[in-house]
């Protein structure tokens, strides 16, 4: 079973019960399903075919979403590109793709096809459903290739791990071309569920309009930063949604102690998640932090189809049926991160005596200060803590005495300046010594991905 054959099967048992809602459109599971069968004619006559790759952009749309399950219907693999993506660079992953084939374009629909290479993939690739990029934030954005057996399994962590249900109405509103949001779709498709589309937090008016919805149950997924934006902004309407909030999740990056606490207090019913996940893994774990306790840094138990490992380096690593198949035409990257069936990451964490997993930072990001290691994680929290900070990054200077020393940079709430000595002696109060800053700075803003973790790789590359 394929998340296609769901649809179709949905289109049967409930054939008007909305699918999709973006904008002014929606559109039933059975007329979902009509407009799929006719784009797969549509594209068959065109000449796609099973094994081919098809690059699409990821417009916030009902049509992009009919392509997407359209080219999985005729056994195409998918490459979903940013919607905002400059024509060079959608041109150069396309080229990268398709080898030494020269690509055909439809100027309408704006895709990219050519047979695929199974010298580039990992195993065979008959299952093979979507190239996904990452972000690139520590490194080259590479495409992660994820089999058809990836999606149904992220579908049933999901429903297992958060509840989704029939009578749901989930509302995306990130990128449709990353996991973070394509992974919602999943298990909403597979259900029966509605799915509700907003582009971004751009417009606060119609991110919470799209809770207006007759539904009783509803959800939404939305990264650190846009939680702080609605937190900021939409505080007041975010607690109005209360009564029919069903769940919360975030991800992509560390939520800050201070937000899981604020949403706590605003919506004291409703079920907040912090989840492990990437592109590579897959969703892993998931931890309610509503539970009275609101634990830092927990990411819960891994859910049914996934294990964790913690290596003897104190990184994590993840077995499962959620992991990708590997990185496209790049074997030895693949090979550096996932042998026997186990993908290795980067990032740092411990497993508690109730089996949940707790993450302290990235190998990559710590910084040895005079032979003492430093999440930079836990300091931005820590800052983020004082009333006046709005928004913080820790990096690495160099040091005469040290090697390296902590500089944080803040971006301050409207009309406030940064007080050094205030915001050092709070951090203080938290912190060892060998974790407080040295140097502060008040910048204006912090440079981030569109998805919104913080862009570490733009600081590293400033000196």
């Amino acid at each position: 079973m394929t998340i296609e054959n769901y649809i179709e099967r949905n289109a049967e048992l409930y054939p008007d019960k909305t699918a999709i809602v973006c904008r002014q459109e929606s559109c039933t599971y059975q007329t979902l399903q009509k407009r799929i069968d006719e784009r797969t004619a549509c594209l068959k006559e065109t000449g796609y075919g099973k094994g081919q790759i098809a690059c699409l952009r990821a417009l916030p749309s009902i049509d992009y979403l009919v392509d997407y399950f359209a080219f999985h219907r005729i056994g195409c693999i998918v490459a979903p590109l940013e919607k905002d993506m400059p024509e060079t660079t959608f041109q150069s992953i396309s080229a990268e793709l398709t080898s030494n084939f020269n690509p055909s374009l439809s100027p309408m629909l704006q895709y990219h096809c050519s047979p695929s290479a199974p010298h580039s993939f990992n195993s065979s690739p008959e299952d093979s459903a979507d190239i996904l990029y990452t972000t690139g934030t520590t490194g080259k954005s590479k495409g992660v290739i994820i089999s058809h057996q990836t999606i149904v399994a992220d579908a049933e962590n999901l429903i297992d791990g958060q509840g989704f249900s029939h009578d749901l109405a989930f509302v995306v509103n990130g990128p449709l071309n990353h996991i973070g949001s394509l992974s919602k779709i999943y298990p909403v498709m597979m259900l029966g569920a509605t799915l509700i589309i907003v582009d971004g937090l751009k417009d606060l008016n119609a991110f919470f309009e799209a809770f207006d919805y007759p539904a009783t149950r509803m959800a939404t997924f939305l990264v650190p930063a846009s939680i702080r934006i609605l937190l900021q902004f939409g505080e007041e309407r975010l607690a109005s949604l209360a009564h029919k909030m069903e769940f919360i999740e975030t991800g992509a990056s560390a939520i800050s102690h201070t937000d899981m606490e604020a949403l706590c207090r605003l919506l004291p019913n409703t079920r907040l998640y912090n989840t492990y996940a990437s592109t590579e893994t897959g969703i892993i774990s998931t931890y309610n932090y509503n539970d009275g306790r609101c634990l830092p840094g927990c990411l819960g138990r891994p859910m049914k189809h996934s294990q964790i490992i913690i290596t003897d380096k104190g990184t994590i690593a993840c077995k499962g049926k959620t992991l990708m198949t590997g990185y496209v035409g790049d074997p030895e990257q693949t090979a550096a991160i996932m042998r026997d069936g186990i993908v290795y990451t980067s990032d740092i964490g411990t497993i508690d005596a109730e089996g949940m997993l707790h993450l302290t930072g990235r190998e990559d990001d710590v910084i040895n200060v005079g032979g003492f290691k430093v999440a930079p994680t836990e300091v931005e929290d820590a800052a983020l803590s004082f009333p006046d900070v709005e928004d913080c990054i820790c990096i690495s200077v160099d040091h005469v005495i040290t090697g390296k020393a902590l500089k944080l940079l803040v971006v301050m709430k409207e009309g406030k300046e940064l007080n050094r000595r205030a915001l050092a002696l709070h951090l203080k109060s938290m912190l060892e010594p060998y974790k407080i800053p040295l140097l502060y700075a008040q910048t204006e803003k912090i440079e981030r991905t569109f998805n919104g973790k913080i862009n570490r790789k733009y600081y590293r590359s400033l000196g």
